[in-house]
């Protein structure tokens, strides 16, 4: 089969357009044939190297795929049926499996990081990863789905505790993650005030359904925050930047608000006033993909059409060295998606 791989750590010139061994499904697995697979900034990271992560060599990265059967194994689904891919692979196994806190487990990975990815014609993933798509939903829009519409239900859904009426902070809404989470909290009924660089990006964020937008280039997102809020600040901080927006996150919160983050695209160290977190009454937490129970709970509403995916760009596999370096100038509004023939 064809393949994007990396043989070794560095930038989008290491990918290599190659031929590759077709994956053997194990018992317990299934085949899929790869029609589309989405570019996260995972896929940046691992391609880069990560400290005290080891990623097996050569490695075809891409969590966000979907595709058709080719061998369904367990699943009980017909050869032939249009899926996309839940991209975390646990044991399926241990306690965190069994009651249904899969991204808990001590084997999860998400694919394309220690499991072949789908930057490739083939990919083999467990056949409990399996969801099927109705046929009005491309294969396109069917992959730049699942790892942040996941993300983003975890964090405000299982984590921040989301309730109607919330009001709701989205860092960087141009991303996979902002524009997902823009669109969930408005399912739930939130005020959403999301943040982007340019009038392009906070005119899309808007057109998603955010109340108001923010530069967070030249506004100071926690005095407009106050403004829009009555000076009380915001239940829910959906924070994935990092080292860059912390302080500001944090300064946005109401009294007993809760930041909740899942990365750290500028850099890992924040630091924070002890007083001003326990006078205040704040919760941070951290959040790392998702259950696949929440997955199935959200999928409903992209197959109904009340979440969709933001597409921002689409290349055929051959090009995705082009696609790393789009995704790493951090001009584009929602999903790059790799097409495969």
């Amino acid at each position: 089969m064809k393949a994007v791989r990396y043989h070794q750590h560095g930038g989008p010139e290491v990918l290599n357009y190659e031929e590759a061994p077709d994956p053997v499904p194990a018992p317990g697995e299934a085949l899929v044939r790869v029609r589309a697979c989405a570019l996260n900034h995972l896929d940046l990271w691992h391609r880069r190297g990560l400290e005290r992560l080891k990623t097996p060599l050569p490695m075809a990265g891409g969590s966000d795929i979907a595709g058709e059967v080719v061998d369904p194994g367990p699943s009980g689904l017909a050869v032939g049926t249009r899926v996309m891919l839940q991209p975390g692979w646990s044991c399926g196994r241990c306690r965190q499996c069994l009651s249904g806190r899969d991204n808990e487990c001590a084997q999860y990975s998400v694919l394309g990081t220690k499991e072949q990815g789908g930057y490739a014609e083939l990919v083999k993933v467990p056949a409990g990863n399996l969801i099927p798509i109705p046929h009005h939903i491309d294969f396109v829009t069917a992959a730049a789905f699942p790892l942040t519409f996941l993300t983003a239900w975890h964090m405000l859904i299982g984590r921040a505790g989301l309730k109607p009426g919330d009001d709701v902070l989205v860092l960087a809404a141009g991303s996979g993650v902002g524009q997902a989470a823009i669109q969930i909290a408005k399912l739930h009924n939130a005020r959403v005030f999301a943040t982007a660089g340019t009038d392009a990006k906070l005119a899309s964020a808007l057109d998603l359904g955010a109340d108001a937008a923010i530069n967070h280039y030249t506004e100071d997102v926690p005095a407009r925050v106050r403004e829009l809020t009555g000076k009380r600040g915001v239940d829910i901080v959906v924070e994935h930047v990092g080292q860059a927006t912390w302080d500001r996150s944090v300064k946005s919160l109401a009294r007993g608000g809760r930041l909740v983050t899942c990365g750290n695209t500028t850099g890992w160290e924040a630091a924070i006033d002890l007083r001003f977190l326990f006078v205040r009454e704040l919760s941070l937490m951290g959040s790392f993909m998702g259950w696949k129970g929440e997955l199935l709970a959200a999928a409903p509403f992209f197959f109904n059409g009340r979440l969709k995916p933001a597409v921002d760009t689409t290349f055929p596999l051959r090009d995705a060295v082009k696609a790393h370096e789009r995704l790493e100038t951090g001009e584009q509004f929602g999903k790059i998606v790799l097409t495969v023939d």
